[in-house]
């Protein structure tokens, strides 16, 4: 099969990121967080109906290893996914009673704006454009881009101005598509990147571009296939998204992710899951524009 720029990668990549899917076990990653008992808020806030309802709707990747990956039981988990069972228990909810919805790069906004999904966890970077449409609490998190290559880097990449002209694999609708295409004219996009693991085997692309943290996700659940180059490029603060407008909503979760920060359930999160493959960083400062 060859692929095309713009088309998405299906059949062969499918069957890698099923795959994929069954190496974590969900018990790997539990919540530290204690779930608050009988929590009150304002009426008429965000806080107060989730809370009352007993439930929230939270969406994040399924197919990202060590921040959001579907586990043997259904259910999500990894860095982004502790990172939901937090703001959910200073809510009063309880892990088990949370509802994940899957969202990829290309319908963050959308399923916000419909309100399919209360907030997003979803290796999401906080931008200026994404918040002409929706909100965004922290950042909780801050990555970069950088490039996955064939172990032993054959092509012998070191950044992206090696990729002049080369065709390169990333996820339509993300922000690393935008920031590739200011070094190649050839990406080709597909709507998950484990799909993109397919064509870097067979020599389609020569490199894999996105956050390096999902990146080394991908080298981990693969070993010995795959290396990251690390040498990140861009700067790439991971946010909540929510409502936009949702003020109340958005201070709660920016005090809940600030008092992680000194509790260390924020750490115990990281080094449940992302901490098995990289060190513990610091926590960013919440943004609260």
């Amino acid at each position: 099969m060859r692929l095309k720029k713009g088309l998405l990668i299906s059949a062969i990549g499918l069957v890698g990121a099923l795959a994929l899917s069954g190496c974590t076990d969900s018990a790997t990653s539990p919540s530290a967080a204690p779930v608050a008992e009988a929590p009150t808020f304002e009426a008429g806030t965000t806080m107060a109906a989730l809370s009352e309802a007993g439930t929230m709707t939270i969406g994040t990747k399924f197919d990202q290893p060590l921040f959001g990956l579907l586990g043997p039981d259904d259910k999500p988990v990894g860095f982004d996914v502790e990172i939901g069972k937090l703001i959910a228990a200073k809510l009063g909810i309880k892990a088990d009673d949370i509802k994940w919805k899957e969202t990829v790069s290309a319908n963050r906004e959308l399923f916000i704006e419909n309100g399919e999904v209360d907030i997003v966890i979803a290796t999401y970077t906080i931008n200026d454009v994404r918040k002409e449409k929706i909100d965004f609490a922290g950042p909780y998190y801050e990555a970069g881009q950088d490039l996955l290559v064939l172990a032993g880097n054959p092509d012998k990449i070191t950044g992206p101005e090696d990729l002049t002209g080369k065709p390169v694999c990333t996820v339509s609708g993300s922000t690393s598509e935008k920031n590739i295409a200011e070094y190649t004219d050839n990406v080709i996009t597909t709507d998950a990147y484990s799909k993109c693991l397919a064509p870097l085997r067979s020599g389609e692309v020569v490199a894999v571009t996105t956050d390096n943290v999902i990146l080394a996700g991908l080298a981990d659940q693969n070993a010995g296939e795959f290396e990251v180059i690390s040498n990140p490029f861009t700067q790439e603060p991971y946010g909540i998204g929510l409502k936009k407008g949702d003020d109340a909503f958005r201070a709660f979760i920016n005090d809940t992710l600030e008092e992680s920060y000194t509790d260390g359930s924020w750490a115990a999160a990281w080094e449940a899951t992302a901490g098995k493959v990289l060190k513990t960083p610091t926590p960013p400062a919440v943004d609260r524009y």
